[in-house]
């Protein structure tokens, strides 16, 4: 039988910031429950929000390339929080940055972390209902296009590979497994 351990901890001995940007990279050494050291290496990220956006049962998709998967992903809007900025009021901007739409109803669906092993990132999904549209305003590095699916067409899109963003199958996953109905 496998070891039972009561404290799973790792206590900060010293940290080394390496790289400071978008997102930052330290160099940690940890010690062990054991009473080693050990060396943990991660990106530093102040947290993102992602929405959920629907419009009578379709969902609002963004495709853009992203250059760390050389390919064009379809994805839900997202984008990192800014410093002071709380997650909903992050969610709200992306939205309507992105996409134009503003919501009349947006809830919080789940907070997690995309990639605990190497980055302190906790990302925020909100799902948003009564949709107005608008006028985008992207980032000027930022191009997109906006297709709107079925919930049905983006979740079969998932299962099939077509959709391998991992906050947008997770924001599909979660809502239509998940989510209370009738929002």
């Amino acid at each position: 039988m496998p070891k039972h351990y009561s404290k799973l901890i790792e206590t900060k001995i010293k940290s080394r910031a390496v790289h400071r940007g978008v997102v930052g990279m330290n160099i940690d050494t940890v010690r062990l429950i054991n009473g080693k050291t050990a060396t943990r290496e991660y990106l530093v990220h102040p947290g993102a929000s992602a929405v959920l956006p629907l419009i009578g049962g379709k969902v609002v998709l963004v495709e853009q390339y992203r250059y760390p998967a050389g390919r064009v992903l379809a994805e839900i809007p997202a984008g990192k929080i800014k410093k002071g900025q709380s997650p909903l009021a992050c969610a709200k901007a992306e939205l309507a940055e992105e996409t134009g739409y503003r919501a009349a109803k947006i809830k919080k669906l789940i907070s997690f972390y995309p990639a605990a092993a190497f980055s302190d990132e906790v990302l925020h999904i909100f799902v948003a209902n009564g949709l107005k549209a608008g006028k985008t305003n992207t980032d000027e590095d930022e191009f997109l296009n906006i297709k709107t699916v079925t919930l049905k067409t983006a979740c079969k899109m998932a299962e099939q590979g077509k959709i391998r963003d991992a906050k947008t199958i997770i924001a599909l996953l979660y809502y239509k497994n998940f989510a209370p109905q009738g929002f």
